[in-house]
Formats: C-alpha cells, sequence, structure tokens
C-alpha cells in the first residue's frame, strides 16, 4: 500500500476520511492487538493537526494496517511524550519504520 501524508482541516476529517477507506479499528481501545505483534503492522497514513490558536493543541492521527490480515484501523494521539510506556514505544516504532519508508 502507497504511504501518504495528507493534509486536513481537522483531525475529526482525518478520521472520516480514514474510515471511507476502511479503517474502522479504534486502535486506542483495542491496543493489545498491536502490543501482541506490533511487527505485523505499518502506518499507511499519517495526519499532524495542530490548533489554529495553540500549536500546543495538536494530535495525529494514523491509519494502520495489519500487513498479513490486511485489518485496519486508527490510532490518535495528542503528544507523543505524554503516553507512558509500551504503547508509546509501539507507536513511535511504528512512525520510524513509516518516515524510513517514506524516504525510499
Amino acid at each position: 500500500m502507497e504511504q501518504s501524508t495528507y493534509k486536513y482541516d481537522s483531525a475529526s476529517k482525518a478520521l472520516d476520511h480514514l474510515k471511507e477507506q476502511g479503517y474502522t479499528v479504534d486502535f486506542n481501545i483495542e491496543f493489545d492487538e498491536l502490543t501482541v505483534e506490533a511487527s505485523d503492522y505499518e502506518i499507511d497514513q499519517l495526519y499532524r493537526y495542530e490548533g489554529m490558536t495553540d500549536p500546543a493543541d495538536e494530535s495525529t492521527v494514523y491509519g494502520i494496517r495489519n500487513v498479513h490480515t490486511g485489518k485496519k484501523g486508527v490510532f490518535v494521539a495528542g503528544d507523543l511524550s505524554l503516553i507512558e510506556g509500551k504503547k508509546r514505544d509501539i507507536i513511535l516504532d511504528l512512525e520510524l519504520r513509516y518516515r524510513n519508508q517514506e524516504e525510499k
């Protein structure tokens, strides 16, 4: 799947677009799936949003897919430095792999 970084007016518009493309699992709720086999997942789409009135009001929307099953979902994060432990490590690893693929 081709990776993309999109620009939207808001995080909710990004989520609507991803849902239209079949990203239906909410990995904020079902994160255990990612924890078990994080290497089976990759980021297909990434969207960063900064609030117009407050740059600290930021969010990142990830379109994530299981490379073996094709199962797709989203993960939404505010400031990643506020996410602790294994969850942050997994998201950072997925994003690093995404960035490396983008550079190729």
